[in-house]
């Protein structure tokens, strides 16, 4: 039963893994102190309330939506343009919603490979008639309708205007109870086009460890080396994106060996987070003594280096491909 007496608040599970879902879950018992001030009118992994329960609601009825998720098929876009028509405040929750996340990596290929890749030249399909999904199907029984697959991931504000962004995959429990209790005390937000709970430094300048000379003559993958618990993971040689992440995490990974994978986003100011990295590496890669080093040396040692890096689109573009100048692969 809705209590017409408290803030509805709405979540949505778009183009996502349900991450984001377990950093609400991840609030645990402060989500009974949450259920005293807001009402959680829309869920649908948590809730039975139905598309159109949402559409009989009066516009901007609800006064905060939490849309996680990319835009890959066109029911994310009708959501999207349902719950903005619907929500005082619309908030893209997570680098999915954000940036594109990591199902926007499917933007390296074009639909159509992805559907030749799945229905007709997969080894475990069989499909002689070479049978493709589509829209609309009519049978006996009626027509039967399925969203339309996209040519290419999108984020969030990519298709509807959105108010503030806490970025994250998933954004930490913490960030988020900062934000419900900032609703929950009827306390104003920010200006609209903030980001939610962050603060705009980088990992790196939240990060505890040993920072000496950034001088990297080769690059590793986790598995390849055994690392100096306390000293830069980047000057270790392991691909590092603190550099290139604004914090808000803590520097989690980096604290447990591992090292960064940017799912914050860019740091504020910068408009493309993988070339924000390409940049940094260009500065600190060590290719040998320059002086003295034929042309032909010098791109045989930084061809070397670079060799190293390993799925340097998938690393730098993991989070923001979407939202990046490149956006997606280019048509042939």
């Amino acid at each position: 039963m809705t209590d017409v007496t408290k803030p509805k608040l709405a979540i949505f599970w778009a183009s996502s893994c349900g991450g984001c879902e377990v950093s609400v879950l991840n609030l645990h018992d402060k989500l009974l102190l949450m259920e005293q001030f807001l009402d959680l009118v829309f869920c649908p992994c948590l809730l039975d309330t139905k598309k159109h329960d949402v559409e009989a609601m009066a516009d901007q009825s609800i006064y905060v939506t939490l849309f996680n998720g990319a835009i890959r098929t066109s029911e994310n876009v009708e959501m999207a343009h349902l719950l903005r028509r619907k929500s005082r405040v619309l908030v893209a929750y997570g680098a999915c919603s954000a940036e594109g996340g990591i199902p926007a990596l499917s933007n390296l290929h074009t639909r159509e490979s992805h559907l030749r890749d799945v229905y007709l030249d997969n080894p475990s399909t069989e499909n002689g008639t070479g049978v493709l999904p589509q829209s609309r199907t009519l049978l006996p029984e009626g027509e039967l309708e399925l969203p339309e697959f996209l040519d290419r991931v999108r984020k969030l504000s990519d298709v509807v205007p959105v108010d503030y962004v806490l970025p994250g995959c998933p954004p930490e429990s913490d960030s988020l109870w900062r934000v419900l209790e900032t609703l929950m005390r009827g306390m104003a937000l920010p200006p609209s086009g903030c980001v939610l709970g962050e603060s705009r430094s980088t990992v790196c300048h939240t990060c505890t460890r040993r920072k000496e000379n950034k001088s990297i003559e080769r690059f590793y993958r986790t598995y390849e080396t055994i690392t100096d618990p306390e000293r830069c993971l980047l000057e270790q040689g392991l691909v590092c994106m603190g550099i290139a992440t604004q914090d808000g995490c803590g520097a989690l990974c980096p604290k447990v060996n591992m090292p960064c994978s940017g799912c914050y986003g860019a740091p504020d100011g910068i408009a493309d987070q993988g070339a924000a990295m390409i940049s940094a590496l260009g500065s600190v890669l060590s290719v040998g003594a320059y002086k003295g080093m034929t042309e032909e040396q010098l791109v045989e040692n930084t061809e070397r280096v670079i060799a190293g890096i390993p799925d340097p689109a998938g690393g730098w573009y993991k989070y923001s491909l979407a939202g990046s100048e490149l956006k997606a692969k280019r048509a042939e």
